[in-house]
């Protein structure tokens, strides 16, 4: 390794790439970064951060009229984007300069730039050149707008953080949970937001009975959800954006935001100077060590076409470190992750879907549940929370847990913790409940909806 400039070279410093590079440091392994836009990745930047500080200040407008009937007599305040955007700059800025503290603290060498790969231990960032023993390619996901007429017009997650003018008419187009939870983010802030979907129903992948509460959930919150749509074009038009659709009616918008899906950010990479295959989907093969077909050369997170989530990079990135430099078999485990969309009502989820339990285990029962919140007793809102807990018959063991309510994500974390040891059934109705919760009903759903 000594004939090498670097033992471990990373390329992107977003949530996979930074734990890597720290823990292999943190095992004596002389490392660099490189990175060509921000600290921190998508997540920090134009991702899971920002995106939840927006469903936060979103949520406000309900909260004021929620409160009404709890003896707060006020009136809705004004919204004021540009105090938003501004702070939400200030603490994205916060969190840039701890990623590179933490990166200084190893002494990890951070090199601003476009890193390209020129051999198999040869990266070029600029007219500079470096080599390293291992070279990981960490590079994340970039947001994907078709081409058609006007699609020069459309914004996608990158830019909509921080629009000069906040847009009073917003058209959003995708069926995914970003595509969702901006929808909720805009119309909670005041904006008259349509949701366009190529599909019969938005949130693909996720349970079925979820989609359908969704959808019903959502629309009642104002978003006017259209599926089985497309957009034809986008022209410009006074005072704005025309949509033509595929129905042959219009839209007028201020601006239209694309979120029609990700793909591998690996535009001048240089992996044509090398033999790292791609796959059919144009993401970065890998195997169980997250080794390409390039021996020297290894990839993790988005660019490898696996769950698309920072905890799974995170986790991604301490398994490369630790079997790489910590000398330890260490894999990560892909069963029962769960995950969370921040739209209004959230959804959090676990496990497997009624579809997928079907398929894998056969005879399965079906808990569901569907009430009023609590606190919506008093305020009036029209607004159902739905569980469901899945149960393979044969054993007993509970193999998917899904709800769309207030806290959806925050009780779905304990959830998985339960349902990665194995919890059953039966486990779960022995389990005392806290008292007035809405969590309590997991353990409190005694009658199968269904059994087969």
């Amino acid at each position: 390794m000594d004939n090498f400039d670097y033992d471990l070279f990373v390329i992107g410093a977003g949530s996979g790439g930074v734990r890597a590079a720290r823990m292999a440091a943190g095992f004596g392994a002389r490392v660099a970064v490189a990175e060509d836009r921000y600290m921190g990745g998508t997540c920090v930047n134009v991702g899971c951060v920002p995106k939840k500080l927006y469903v936060y200040a979103s949520e406000y407008s309900k909260a004021f009229s929620d409160a009404r009937n709890f003896g707060w007599d006020s009136s809705k305040p004004a919204f004021d984007w540009a105090t938003l955007r501004d702070n939400k700059k200030t603490e994205i800025s916060r969190l840039n300069a701890i990623y590179n503290n933490l990166l200084a603290g190893v002494k990890a060498d951070v090199i601003d730039g476009r890193a390209s790969i020129v051999d198999a231990h040869t990266v070029a960032v600029g007219e500079r050149q470096f080599t390293a023993d291992k070279i990981l390619i960490a590079t994340g996901g970039w947001p994907h707008v078709p081409s058609f007429p006007g699609s020069e017009y459309a914004i996608t997650s990158n830019e909509v953080f921080d629009l000069e003018h906040f847009p009073e008419r917003l058209v959003i187009v995708g069926g995914g949970y970003i595509a969702v939870e901006f929808a909720g983010i805009f119309n909670g802030l005041g904006s008259q937001v349509t949701q366009i979907y190529r599909g019969p129903l938005f949130l693909r992948g996720f349970d079925s009975d979820i989609r359908a509460h969704a959808a019903r959930e959502i629309a009642k919150t104002g978003v006017d959800l259209r599926f089985e749509l497309n957009v034809e074009s986008i022209s410009p038009a006074a005072g704005g954006l025309q949509l033509q659709l595929s129905d042959g009616s219009s839209l007028e918008a201020d601006a239209v935001l694309y979120a029609t899906g990700r793909k591998p950010n690996l535009e001048g990479l240089g992996l044509a100077n090398v033999e790292v295959a791609i796959s059919e989907f144009g993401t970065i093969i890998v195997d169980e060590e997250f080794r390409t077909s390039e021996p020297s050369i290894f990839a993790l997170g988005d660019v490898t076409g696996g769950m698309e989530l920072t905890p799974v990079a995170l986790a991604e990135g301490m398994a490369f470190a630790r079997r790489q430099f910590g000398g330890a078999e260490y894999a990560v485990d892909y069963d029962f992750i769960p995950t969370a969309v921040f739209c209004q009502p959230s959804i959090g989820s676990v496990g497997f879907t009624e579809d997928e339990a079907r398929a894998k285990f056969g005879h399965i029962r079906l808990f569901k549940s569907t009430f009023k919140p609590m606190k919506h007793t008093i305020s009036g809102r029209d607004e159902q929370t739905f569980m469901k807990l899945i149960v393979d018959k044969a054993t007993d063991r509970v193999v998917g847990v899904h709800m769309m309510g207030p806290d959806a994500g925050e009780i779905m974390q304990g959830i998985a913790i339960a349902l990665r040891a194995g919890a059953t059934k039966a486990l779960f109705d022995t389990t005392i409940g806290i008292h007035p919760t809405a969590a309590e009903e997991f353990v409190t759903m005694r009658e199968p909806w269904t059994e087969d």
